[in-house]
């Protein structure tokens, strides 16, 4: 039997971080080689790192990609090594370079370009207009990268009907929960409505607000699943194939004879011709590497939150976090999260309490530390707050406290995490979550300040199922913080519920608005009171202007607040 090995390698790169990229991709070509394989396919773009925004945008940035291409391309001896890059020509192109023994053979253009959510790429490549083909002895392959899979009549379905039994395709997907699950359903019909096989590699890692996931897939001619790689870490993922196959399948199917019997076909797609060695390419035939385990949600969730702290922290050149520790399941889950992303060494606490906070709150802080691992100071806040009255009097007095009086105390926190980030040089985590962050329930300079927000994208109940998920394995999160009532703890006895309605409802209405662009009374006709709906709408129109200034944070969901929804500050609607 006549197999190729190819090596899908799920890799994890930087922006911008030319050298570590091109190390790092060199190291995978040999680990391919050292595996017999004959073609390593690399993510998108993974020569500059996705999304590089408007670093495209600099010549220099361009020129040192190139760079780095021809590289990597020294480094393929006697193996095809498929990789993203930048391709200047006239234009600018999200690009794929087919290259083999050291030489570049072909280039295949992204045909298109993504231009809704995160993505922006009409504002920096130009489009692709030919399907390419790679002739590489007696295999060919069709090359495109992410969005072409998505398109039935796309560069995939150009490329089978030129012959292609084999379709690469280079992928940074951002991570959302579940969308792996119908990315592969969707693979699954590209590959069997062509009768190709279908290697889908995709990135894996954290940059700014994004993550991706890895969960590279291989895909036979009749749509089964024969490989997946690991979630959230890198992986070489091997599996060997039938090159004839495809030629096999395609014989039982009248409609995909007909459908590549298309006249004109060769002025669509350009076929390169990568002359190999007259040797035996033989091999015995190994089970496929792995069809590894895919996470249930919860894990998921955790997972990417884990990997999305790591790597911002790490690729932004800090070695360790702080955190303000209130006694709350929201700092709680962000404390647990930093440890098992960065080890407790690595992770600081600051406890700062007022008159306002309980003993409950102050041993369970205290618990929590203990359980985790990592050291947790004690600053006082009730003096600076008395200073900061008296400084105020002069227009104060006379007047009834209110909201004013509760954000000076979150402020005065906000102060202390920066000073001691200062000092020492660690990365302030912030402790909002999604909820909050709708309804503007926190403060401005406050508990928003910071440099990362964990949990920016997890709404409150959500929070909830994370901190449950953590405990399973083994209490590190005191029970009691989880099945207390929520409390900013900012005046007598305050709840949650004082100023919001209680999570279990707010969430899904929040859901509706945010995520899902529904109108009012559509959500009213879901069944929640016309009143709370339209208050809810109005907390989150006014609370805009907060969101602008707030760090960036993981996206998790279809739509996170950030670079993912584009709402104007100054808006009547």
């Amino acid at each position: 039997m006549n197999i190729l090995r190819a090596a899908l390698c799920q890799i994890n790169t930087t922006v911008g971080d030319f050298k570590g990229n091109r190390d790092r991709i060199i190291d995978y070509i040999e680990k391919a080689r050292k595996a017999e394989a004959d073609v390593a396919v690399f993510p998108e773009l993974c020569i500059t790192g996705y999304p590089p925004e408007d670093l495209v945008l600099r010549t220099d940035f361009i020129n040192a990609n190139l760079e780095a291409l021809e590289q990597v391309a020294a480094a393929s001896k006697n193996i095809a090594v498929v990789v993203g890059f930048v391709e200047r020509h006239e234009q600018v192109y999200n690009s794929a370079a087919f290259i083999y023994d050291g030489r570049i053979y072909g280039i295949y253009r992204k045909m298109f370009l993504p231009n809704y959510g995160v993505f922006d790429e009409k504002r920096h490549f130009s489009a692709g207009q030919q399907a390419s083909t790679f002739t590489f002895g007696d295999t060919v392959f069709g090359v495109n990268i992410c969005e072409d899979i998505w398109y039935p009549n796309g560069p995939a379905a150009l490329q089978t009907e030129a012959g292609a039994g084999i379709i690469l395709n280079l992928n940074a997907s951002p991570y959302q929960t579940g969308k792996w699950k119908f990315r592969e359903r969707m693979i699954s019909t590209r590959a069997s409505d062509n009768a190709a096989y279908v290697l889908y590699v995709n990135a894996v890692g954290g940059q700014d607000e994004l993550i991706y996931e890895g969960g590279s897939i291989v895909l036979d001619p009749t749509g089964e699943k024969i490989a997946r790689g690991k979630f959230f870490e890198e992986d070489l993922i091997l599996v060997d194939l039938e090159p004839e196959l495809p030629f096999r399948t395609r014989l039982h199917d009248l409609r995909l004879r007909e459908r590549m019997s298309i006249p004109g076909l060769d002025s669509m797609v350009s076929n390169y011709v990568i002359p190999v060695p007259d040797k035996p390419r033989k091999k015995t035939f190994f089970p496929s590497a792995q069809l590894a385990f895919s996470p249930p949600v919860d894990e998921e969730i955790y997972k990417a939150l884990v990997l999305g702290v790591r790597d911002y922290v790490i690729k932004n050149g800090f070695k360790q976090v702080v955190i303000g520790i209130s006694g709350g399941i929201d700092s709680a889950l962000v404390a647990a999260i930093a440890v098992d992303a960065l080890g407790q060494d690595n992770v600081t606490g600051i406890f700062m309490p007022s008159k306002y906070t309980s003993d409950i709150s102050r041993d369970d802080s205290f618990k929590l530390a203990e359980n985790l691992g990592f050291k947790l100071l004690s600053i006082p806040i009730d003096d600076m707050f008395v200073q900061y009255e008296k400084a105020l009097n002069p227009w104060f007095k006379g007047l009834e406290e209110d909201v004013t009086e509760q954000n000076i105390q979150a402020r005065i926190r906000g102060n202390l995490l920066m000073a001691y980030s200062n000092k020492f040089g660690a990365l302030v985590l912030t402790t909002g979550n999604k909820s909050e962050m709708a309804v503007g329930y926190a403060t401005l300079y406050g508990d928003m300040a910071g440099g990362f927000a964990v949990i920016k994208d997890i709404p409150k109940t959500t929070v909830y199922e994370m901190a449950n998920y953590r405990n399973a394995s083994g209490e590190v999160i005191p029970q009691r913080i989880i099945t207390r009532p929520p409390s900013a703890e900012l005046k007598e006895d305050q709840q949650d519920t004082d100023s919001l309605p209680p999570y279990d409802i707010l969430d899904p209405i929040l859901k509706a608005l945010i995520e899902e662009d529904r109108d009012l009374a559509d959500i009213v006709s879901m069944g929640y009171d016309k009143d709370v709906v339209a208050r809810v709408a109005k907390l989150v129109h006014i609370s805009e202007y907060k969101r602008r200034q707030a760090p960036p944070g993981i996206k998790i969901s279809p739509r996170a607040f950030g670079r993912d929804r584009r709402i104007p500050i100054t808006n009547k609607f």
